[in-house]
């Protein structure tokens, strides 16, 4: 009950948060089709050399596979894609939820950064204080590529696992989702240059938001799902042990009720 009133909540925030992030992507790639991305560095493609990858769970357990599938699909993903730069040492994880910093640190992973305790308290303005650490970082030359693994929801049972490029903004995010707003000619003013330069920190915090409110209402979701199986199963457990009981009570009985009658049958026979 208290997972179903935590996810009504999580599951209006996401509602309400998903049609800004999609049109403030729109409005990016119509505007990105009048610039050149070279001249903005969280647009301009770089030769991937240092990696990041920027890993969402949840800070508590008791919900099902949210976190356990999450991570063996991170796992699976750095061997399949970045195997080379976790040798050379030149991939590191951004871990956002308890679960995922505990996991990666007893596996000796690089973890350059880790914010625990963000979902009890989750607020728009922590959001941005992570985006803008991920941005120095990336301006700063220590990643060439950042990206996002987290649970996106789809269902109250089963969350999608997502991946998602974050930084530098790909071009098919930007471009490719646009296409029917992007032969549209518009009049900017001012300059479309200096209008990108605003609207992309805005786009990263919202992207980020929306990333965290996807992850808090998939982990709900699935504690929900989680606790639902295990009150059923707590219901078989409770009806096979009353049987079980049953049973040995009415075979404790039977021999009693035997004894008795041997008893009297023994008592009959000796008079």
């Amino acid at each position: 009950m208290v997972a179903a009133a935590k996810l009504r909540r999580a599951q209006n925030r996401i509602l309400s948060a998903r049609p800004f992030a999609y049109e403030l992507a729109d409005m990016l790639g119509h505007l990105v089709t009048q610039v050149d991305v070279s001249l903005n560095p969280l647009l301009k493609p770089r030769e991937v050399e240092k990696v990041c990858l920027v890993v969402v769970t949840s800070d508590r357990g008791l919900c099902g596979g949210f976190n356990s599938n999450l991570l063996r699909f991170t796992v699976a993903h750095i061997q399949k894609h970045y195997s080379s730069q976790k040798e050379q040492g030149t991939l590191r994880l951004i871990c956002v939820g308890r679960k995922g910093y505990e996991y990666f640190n007893r596996r000796k992973f690089d973890i350059h950064r880790r914010y625990l305790g963000i979902f009890g308290r989750l607020s728009f303005a922590d959001i941005q204080d992570i985006v803008e650490d991920i941005k120095d970082d990336y301006l700063s030359g220590a990643f060439d590529r950042v990206e996002i693994v987290y649970n996106e929801f789809k269902s109250v049972a089963i969350p999608k696992i997502t991946h998602e490029q974050f930084l530098p903004i790909p071009p098919k995010d930007i471009k490719e989702e646009s296409k029917s707003k992007a032969a549209v000619d518009y009049i900017y003013e001012p300059s479309p240059e200096e209008i990108v330069n605003k609207v992309i920190p805005k786009h990263l915090d919202t992207h980020l938001w929306r990333v965290m409110l996807e992850s808090n209402a998939a982990e709900e979701g699935s504690r929900m799902a989680a606790m639902d199986a295990a009150t059923e199963n707590a219901k078989e457990l409770i009806r096979t042990l009353n049987l079980t009981f049953n049973k040995a009570r009415q075979a404790a009985i039977t021999t009693e009720i035997l004894d008795i009658v041997g008893g009297a049958n023994a008592l009959e026979s000796s008079s």
